[in-house]
């Protein structure tokens, strides 16, 4: 199936939506591998045609982009930071912030200054306004006094000189009203001086604070990330180390084998040696009737002219009942209908299924939309789905460099030790059993009622 979707470059959306997260990355790592393949085909064919094809003058208005190249006839590149002169990244950093924080404390001044103004300008309002109040009440008194002016001559040079010296006085009073606003707004400017520099170091340092405080979780996440891919790693050694010893332990048993035939074979020359005289040679032996089921599920060949995709229900029951159901798919290894098994239910009725059991339930349905199976498995956060790819040689998951079994119970069995992911932790331990009469696979198997254990 792998084969065929890298060779059309394209995959059905339905069969998109039964693969999981890391088989979807795998797949498309696949295909992005094929287009660079064939991209590279196709440019070393264009150069060829290239190389052998006489060149044509260029077009007019054509341009072309020319590198300027160094020393060395390679194109000149300068990184940022390398040269002696260049500013490292913390310099640069530290001059931003500087900036920042200034300008930051110069908005803030500004500020203060404009309210310091206006109640500068308030104050000196009011005072003004206070002593035009005491000159009118001063003019009115002179009206008052010019009335007896004819009775009172003789107060008339001693009330100028009274007027006079309070008209002195107003002055004085304006001049040093002039002279406190002059000092004031002084005052103002030294106090918006120290308030701007004051302020620029406080953001500074808050700055600077934030930075160590953002380089410290950093540092933390970094350890996090170390310390989980180094657990990863070690169940990744782990479940590599068991297929190890799974396939020695084929090849030894593949090596027994072919001695035990090759015995049997110079036994059965020896026998027909002994009795060339007679003539009687004994045909060999038949194989035992346990193991005709087995020999033939495991050697019947499988039809490769079948479509890519099953076309309807009713193609998906052919096949399981003319190729699946004589290789013992769906037994266990003690001979009965494996509990896991489920017939064609959807995802959605496998999520229902799985929705209120305990996590690490698993159940295994037969897929409608390809020739093969999914596990549907419960885990912490959702419920996952997990395509199963059948070939000649056996069942694998869905993806390149994937473990391949010989049977489906021992793929399940497998995988109750090992997880089934590297990134994650999922192994089957809980199988989902039938919730249903009749059972979901009665139209695969027929009437099995008596085999069946529900929950």
């Amino acid at each position: 199936m792998l084969q065929q979707i890298l060779r059309d470059m394209t995959i059905d959306p339905e069969l998109l939506a039964e693969l999981s997260e890391e088989q979807k990355q795998i797949l498309f790592v696949k295909m992005r591998e094929e287009q660079i393949r064939r991209y590279e085909e196709w440019a070393e064919e264009g150069d060829h045609k290239k190389a052998n094809k006489p060149g044509k003058p260029s077009k007019p208005g054509h341009r072309n982009v020319n590198f300027l190249k160094g020393l060395d006839g390679q194109p000149w590149v300068w990184v940022m930071g390398d040269h002696k002169n260049d500013w490292t990244i913390e310099q640069i950093l530290e001059e931003e912030a500087q900036a920042k924080a200034l300008r930051q404390a110069e908005k803030e001044a500004e500020e203060i200054r404009k309210r310091e103004d206006e109640e500068t300008k308030r104050r000196i309002a009011e005072k003004k306004k206070r002593l035009e109040e005491e000159e009118k009440a001063l003019r009115k008194k002179q009206q008052e006094e010019a009335l007896y002016q004819s009775i009172k001559e003789a107060r008339l040079a001693a009330e100028k000189l009274e007027e006079e010296k309070k008209k002195r006085e107003a002055e004085d009073k304006l001049e040093d009203l002039r002279i406190s606003d002059a000092e004031l707004r002084r005052r103002t400017v030294e106090k918006m001086d120290r308030v701007k520099q004051r302020r620029s170091s406080e953001i500074y340092i808050q700055w600077k604070e934030m930075r160590h405080q953002l380089e410290l979780s950093a540092l933390k996440s970094s350890v996090e990330v170390d310390a989980s891919w180094v657990e990863q790693e070690k169940k990744s050694k782990t479940a590599e180390k068991k297929m190890r010893e799974l396939a020695q332990t084929a090849r030894e048993e593949y090596r027994a084998s072919l001695r035990r035939t090759k015995k049997l074979i110079d036994a059965a020359k020896m026998f027909g040696q002994n009795n060339s005289n007679t003539g009687s040679v004994k045909p060999p032996l038949p194989p035992k009737e346990h193991l005709i089921g087995v020999n033939n599920r495991l050697t019947q060949p499988r039809p490769s002219n079948r479509p890519p995709r099953p076309p309807n229900r009713a193609a998906v029951v052919e096949w399981f009942q003319q190729e699946e159901r004589p290789r013992g798919v769906h037994l266990d290894a003690t001979g009965k209908i494996a509990p896991w098994f489920h017939g064609i239910i959807s995802r959605v009725e496998a999520e229902k299924l799985l929705e209120n059991k305990g996590i690490g339930t698993f159940l295994v349905r037969v897929s409608e939309r390809v020739w093969g199976y999914t596990i549907s498995y419960k885990g912490d956060e959702r419920i996952k789905h997990f395509l199963i790819d059948t070939s000649e040689t056996g069942y694998q998951f869905f993806g390149a460099s994937q473990m391949v079994h010989k049977t489906l119970s021992d793929l399940v069995t497998f995988h109750r030790d090992s997880p089934i992911a590297i990134k994650g932790n999922e192994m089957l331990e809980f199988p989902c059993r039938q919730a249903v009469e009749p059972p979901d696979y009665s139209e695969l198997l027929g009437d099995v009622k008596s085999q069946v254990t529900f929950v």
